[in-house]
């Protein structure tokens, strides 16, 4: 009984990423007391959530066997055209925003439709929509920021990003709708009929088909819920930030796959988990803050990214050997 409940401890997808944060945390903590401090914390839980949203969507995403790397694109582009609109006096803020939601929404349909449709890989489509979209936040800005301080009294604001203090913790309302999503599609994943289709159509597509599901609508769906939850963050950042910069949000998309292949969704589709996901993005997260306050140069923190990866997939892959092995 106790081996059976110590292998099924050790088959955990969540158990090394686990184990690697508690480590991290340690090793800095123990390097500079600092690390550890109220506003550290705070401060790089600000900043967390904002990629975190982004990640639990292409959790669901890659665990039904696609990837999209325009993510990061619509994380800047959407905040640009939210705020162009508002500046602009064309529409209230509200609105522009609602406005900048669709269109990312169109964007994942968009990507989606090519495809599903159009059978054209996911890495092709995603790239080509990088571009087009970045460059529409560059063509409408000339390259240049978008003010955001006419939002100062506003109520939308105040509820993506506001903050306030626990004794001299300062907490952003934005870790709420962090906490919200991954709690929604966690048990989404795990707990009903759709999580079953997300899976089976990563893990046996023809399969899944065979017993009724609908791929194409389940992918498309996932594309859409991308580029939304980009959307969201980015315009959660440049609330935070009072910037909406066009370049914002360049890299993230390897960053934010990193940390969904960290927490132990498989790369080829049908396997994910949630729990996994939150665990990468607080290992990147924290990994990115803690090299600073060690005195490591900032420019070596692709090289910890690319170490976790690799040690991460190794272990993962002999989990699964192992598991595989015992079943």
């Amino acid at each position: 009984m106790k081996n059976r409940f110590l292998q099924g401890l050790l088959a955990k997808a969540e158990l090394g990423p686990l184990i690697l944060l508690i480590v991290e945390i340690a090793v800095f903590a123990s390097l500079n007391s600092d690390f550890i401090s109220i506003l550290n914390i705070s401060n790089t839980l600000a900043f967390t959530v904002e990629l975190g949203l982004i990640a639990l969507a292409m959790t669901l995403l890659m665990t039904s066997g696609e990837f999209d790397l325009s993510v990061g694109s619509v994380f800047g582009f959407s905040p640009v055209l939210m705020w162009t609109l508002a500046n602009s006096g064309a529409t209230s803020l509200v609105v522009a925003f609602f406005v900048a939601i669709l269109i990312a929404a169109l964007i994942g349909l968009i990507n989606g439709w090519f495809v599903t449709r159009l059978k054209i890989p996911s890495f092709l489509v995603t790239l080509g929509m990088l571009l087009v979209v970045r460059g529409l936040a560059l063509f409408m800005t000339n390259g240049f920021p978008q003010r955001t301080w006419s939002a100062s009294g506003a109520w939308l604001p105040r509820i993506l990003a506001g903050e306030f203090y626990i004794g001299d913790f300062r907490v952003y309302a934005s870790i709420f709708w962090f906490l919200g999503s991954a709690i929604v599609l966690g048990y989404v994943l795990t707990r009903t009929k759709i999580g079953n289709w997300i899976q089976a159509s990563g893990g046996n597509p023809n399969a899944a088909r065979a017993r009724g599901v609908n791929v194409n609508r389940t992918k498309a769906g996932l594309f859409v819920l991308c580029s939304v939850m980009s959307a969201l963050a980015g315009t959660i950042s440049s609330i935070r930030t009072s910037a909406a910069n066009p370049d914002s949000g360049t890299g993230y998309e390897l960053e934010v796959i990193a940390m969904v292949v960290i927490g132990g969704t498989a790369l080829t589709g049908g396997r994910g988990t949630i729990v996994g996901t939150v665990l990468g993005v607080l290992i990147l997260r924290i990994m990115r803050n803690g090299i600073v306050f060690v005195g490591v140069p900032g420019l070596a923190y692709n090289i910890f990214i690319g170490a976790i990866i690799l040690g991460m997939m190794a272990l993962h892959s002999g989990l699964e050997r192992r598991h595989n092995a015992g079943a």
